[in-house]
């Protein structure tokens, strides 16, 4: 369900009316090379075709169950790594925050006996808190996202082992609330009101979006198309409910992560918000002289990915049962950068959609599963996900050549 990309303002003084700087760069990407999601969804069918030929379980409804389940929690990190990527930045830490949100929370609620959603709104302050300590370095100081973040990398994996202290694990007691965020599920008839909920949203949303482009003079899409869309969108999730229904419902995980996917594309596709950050991705320099807040908008970002990574270490630690030196990691951290690539976001800056979180993680999901189904060994798991990888980074540089104005190296 890719959204238009945002236009990116020129370089032109504040004074200049935002229709009428926005119109050259609307012209400018309509020469793009850019399919949207088309590759990514025909990837994902020849992925399920051949999985399910080698396997008859790997679409039955109770793995679907666990896919939705295992996707959910880096789904979360992903987005924040997303809108990190937009702006043309890079957060290595996520994975470390994510394993150290987990240990607090483990501390907080198993040792210190507090309320778990109190625990749960400190730790994501604290991820928010750490990834506004990267903005702030990175904006005041002016040193690179990828050495800040690096260090924040080790400084916050140090922390975790020190708060999880000697044992090293801390359980979360199936049955408590920590443990209901990956085991709740929904009933039927509240996952398809939630499902019916959702795309009535995003055809209000889309709605919306075609009178504001009108109002500007920009490029809409026409009703027809907007109603391919939906009606799209409405067969896909309906499916996918009555899936997750046949096995043991909707899980709360990936109400959560789609609820935030929904968040985070209403934030960055109908708010001003959302525009100053794609601007800010395609060109720092013209988003300043246009008038934009440059290091705020840097810093913001940064704050969204330390809490959703801190989030998705909730929902880690939730899924394994306990806080554990081996939650988070290096694995996620590439899995989460993997994801947002293979779903079309640009390493580049500028170009891409949250809805890469729930397209890229269902192909590494997918991948993961079958070849777990299959009893592929870890080298050759690790090796098949690095190839999709390098070609979806391939194929990011090569939509991004093909997008520059003619003249420009």
């Amino acid at each position: 369900m890719r959204t238009e990309d945002r236009q990116v303002p020129s370089a032109r003084p504040a004074t200049t009316s935002p229709a009428s700087v926005d119109q050259p760069i609307a012209r400018r990407r309509a020469r793009m090379l850019d399919l949207g999601s088309l590759p990514i969804l025909v990837g994902l069918l020849i992925i399920w075709v051949t999985f399910q030929s080698l396997n008859d379980a790997f679409l039955s409804p109770g793995n679907l169950y666990n896919l939705s389940r295992q996707i959910s929690y880096g789904g979360v990190v992903t987005l924040g790594i997303i809108m990190v990527l937009l702006v043309g930045e890079v957060d290595l830490s996520v994975g470390s925050i994510s394993g150290l949100a987990a240990a607090v929370l483990a501390v907080l609620v198993q040792q210190k006996a507090w309320n778990p959603y109190l625990g749960i709104l400190v730790t994501v302050a604290l991820g928010s808190a750490l990834g506004f300590g990267h903005g702030f370095v990175r904006t005041r100081f002016n040193v690179p996202s990828f050495v800040v973040t690096l260090g924040g990398l080790l400084l916050f994996y140090g922390m975790q082992l020190h708060v999880l202290g000697s044992t090293g694990t801390i359980r979360f007691p199936f049955g408590e609330t920590i443990a209901q965020i990956e085991n709740l599920t929904f009933e039927v008839g509240s996952s398809y009101a939630m499902a019916a909920a959702a795309v009535a949203a995003y055809a209000a949303a889309m709605a919306n979006t075609r009178r504001r482009n009108r109002a500007a003079g920009l490029p809409a899409r026409s009703w027809l198309a907007i109603g391919a869309r939906v009606l799209v969108l409405a067969v896909l999730t309906l499916t996918a409910v009555w899936e997750l229904n046949r096995a043991a419902g909707v899980p709360l995980a990936l109400v959560i992560f789609v609820g935030l996917v929904f968040l985070f594309w209403v934030l960055t596709s109908q708010t001003r918000y959302g525009q100053h950050v794609y601007a800010v991705g395609g060109n720092a320099e013209a988003a300043r002289r246009s008038g934009i807040s440059v290091n705020g908008i840097r810093i913001s970002v940064f704050c969204l990915s330390g809490a959703t990574a801190a989030l998705g270490g909730v929902m880690a630690g939730s899924y394994v049962g306990a806080a554990s030196q081996e939650l988070g990691g290096d694995t996620l951290l590439l899995y989460a950068i993997a994801a947002a690539v293979i779903g079309g976001t640009s390493l580049f800056g500028g170009r891409g959609t949250v809805w890469a979180a729930l397209l890229g993680w269902l192909v590494i999901g997918s991948i993961y599963n079958g070849m777990y189904l299959l009893n592929l060994e870890s080298d050759v798991q690790f090796m098949i996900i690095g190839a999709v990888l390098i070609g979806a980074i391939i194929v990011d540089a090569v939509t991004r050549r093909g997008g520059q104005p003619r003249g420009v190296n």
